[in-house]
């Protein structure tokens, strides 16, 4: 067998396998069509540059993928691109290995994707495109190599050497291209995965059900006495998630990033938890938050939010001004970024930092917010003219309400355009016409609730928007994404809870507090409870007799968990 016959079987081999592991992971239809898409823009990108030798975003733009979206959605990306543009530069041998280098940059960057430590930075992440651009093109000459030569290691030094000018200008190129576009692709990538892609599990087992019925009827008597065991469901699975750096991930055991550590700290804090309390291995959550980067104004306002509600000052936190930070973002015409969703948020964090509605920066913004709206009476977060979404309606009733324009005709519209947007079920969806979300339906409550409206009373096929999301209450405490997905738990329970408890944002100061020794105790009984389960057989229960002893024994354990992770 020739060299070229024997690296093609083994390249069809490699792409098989990628494209296999691709595919057993069962991709959804949205991530199914954002590879593609991805694909087609790599492509688009190499056909547009053609006129500059090896000068191309397709790099920037695999590695961007397999460091959002993951390994096998990168390779995918990479090897599609590759074909797909070898229609326009033509089909040969060096395609299947065109395919391979490419593959393989979407591989590395979910690798760095996974590195330990702190997250990886635009610069470093510019350097990495570079280093990708010189591993192509190792590549591509050992493809030449193995094809066109007479396989001695004078030809390869050769090729190396004519090539490099080559492989360089592709590595300055793909560390310009991410310079200049890198960081909001992978933004909105990153958004895209945390936000809307859909991750199966499966149901629980009946004797998993039946082990959760005896801790919950183990511990439901102790309601009386307990005082502070009266917490909501999703407590005690948000304070047993907490990462041993005091941040938390998507999930329990997930790496800690800042997006879901700032709304797992706001879900706690709504439930009467001050961030500084929340402890796990010694550190808080603001300990966490304070050695983490602030990207761009939404993690800012965040940020500043949660500082709120423990009680510290943002304007001098970590060594910086957050609010003085946040204020650059400040456009001329009084929004931040030129975004809707930006910009309610913005005058959230700003009320929430003291600043009063008088001031210009809070009297500009809402002015800005106000002039957005739709004739619908919804928002959509890029302004007015886009559809009207539920989510992008929420977050400026509560600005517009914090800002002290609660009975304003803009909220008002804005609330009747949710309330007739709300679905059979007593949920929300992202979008109107779409299903029910645990997410949306907690910013529908919040922004009810902000305008004045009982979200209980808001009710449609008899069911209520609170209603939906304890309906979503899982095994293990969290709050579940829809009926059929249990995706980023921390980030959907730490929203849910915010919803469950009736605080429209921005939150008050949370008092510091210790739970009694009642609590000790009931945390001793329920574990065992849990034992006992474990042993238990599984045997017939009524399903609502199950669900309201879950939530009562849920209440009484995560108040527990609280009292001994702030210890």
């Amino acid at each position: 067998m020739s060299w070229q016959l024997a690296s093609l079987a083994l390249l069809g081999a490699a792409l098989a396998v990628g494209f296999g592991w691709y595919e057993r992971q069962r991709p959804s239809a949205r991530v199914v069509a954002l590879v593609a898409t991805l694909a087609a823009l790599a492509a688009l990108g190499r056909v547009a540059f053609a006129a500059l030798p090896n000068v191309k975003p397709t790099t920037d733009i695999v590695l961007i993928s397999g460091f959002a979206l993951g390994g096998a959605p990168g390779f995918a990306v990479g090897a599609l691109a590759a074909l797909a543009s070898n229609f326009f530069f033509g089909q040969g041998p060096w395609t299947p290995w065109e395919m391979l280098a490419w593959g393989g940059v979407g591989l590395a960057g979910a690798g760095l994707a996974r590195l330990p430590g702190q997250r990886t930075g635009r610069v470093a992440l510019a350097v990495a495109c570079g280093v990708a651009g010189l591993a192509y093109g190792a590549v591509m000459d050992f493809a030449d190599w193995v094809n066109y030569s007479d396989h001695t290691a004078g030809w390869y030094a050769a090729r190396a050497g004519t090539s490099l000018p080559f492989n360089l200008a592709h590595a300055i190129g793909n560390v310009l291209f991410f310079l200049a576009f890198g960081p909001a692709l992978l933004r909105a990538l990153q958004r895209f995965r945390t936000r809307l892609e859909v991750t199966w599990r499966p149901a629980p087992s009946t004797t998993a059900v039946a082990a959760v019925l005896v801790l919950a009827v183990g511990v439901s008597g102790l309601g009386a006495g307990t005082g502070e065991a009266r917490a909501p469901g999703g407590v005690g699975y948000l304070l047993g998630a907490q990462n041993a750096d005091g941040g938390f991930g998507a999930d329990a055991g997930g790496s800690s990033s800042q997006l879901y550590t700032g709304w797992a700290a706001l879900g706690l804090a709504a439930a009467g938890h001050n961030p500084l309390d929340v402890r796990r291995g010694g550190h808080s959550i603001l300990d966490y938050i304070r050695s983490s980067r602030f990207a761009d104004a939404g993690e800012l306002e965040r940020t500043i939010l949660v500082l709120g509600a423990a009680g510290t000052s943002p304007r001098s936190f970590a060594g910086r001004d957050l609010v003085a930070a946040l204020l650059r973002h400040r456009r001329g015409d009084g929004s931040f970024d030129h975004q809707v969703n930006t910009t309610a948020f913005a005058v959230l964090a700003l009320r929430a930092a003291g600043t009063r509605p008088s001031v210009a920066a809070v009297r500009g913004a809402t002015g800005w917010l106000a002039a957005q709206q739709n004739r619908d009476g919804g928002f959509n977060f890029a302004g007015r003219g886009g559809p009207s979404g539920i989510d992008d309606t929420s977050a400026p009733v509560q600005g517009l309400a914090a800002a002290g324009r609660r009975r304003s005709r803009a909220v008002r519209r804005a609330v009747a355009f949710l309330a007739a947007r709300q679905n059979g079920d007593g949920g929300f969806p992202l979008n109107p016409g779409g299903s029910s979300n645990a997410q949306s339906t907690a910013w529908a409550v919040q922004a009810l609730v902000a305008g004045g409206r009982d979200p209980e009373r808001v009710r449609r096929g008899g069911r209520s928007p609170l209603g939906y999301l304890r309906s979503l209450t899982a095994p293990a405490g969290s709050i579940r994404y829809s009926r059929t997905s249990g995706q980023t738990p921390v980030w959907v329970t730490g929203q849910a809870l915010t919803a469950l408890a009736r605080r429209p944002f921005p939150l008050a100061r949370v008092p510091r507090r210790r739970a009694g020794r009642s609590v000790v105790r009931a945390h001793a009984r329920a574990r065992a409870a849990r034992r006992r389960a474990t042993r238990a057989s599984p045997g017939g229960s009524d399903p609502q007799r199950i669900d309201r002893g879950l939530a009562r024994g849920a209440k009484v354990v995560g108040a527990a968990a609280g009292w001994l992770l702030a210890r």
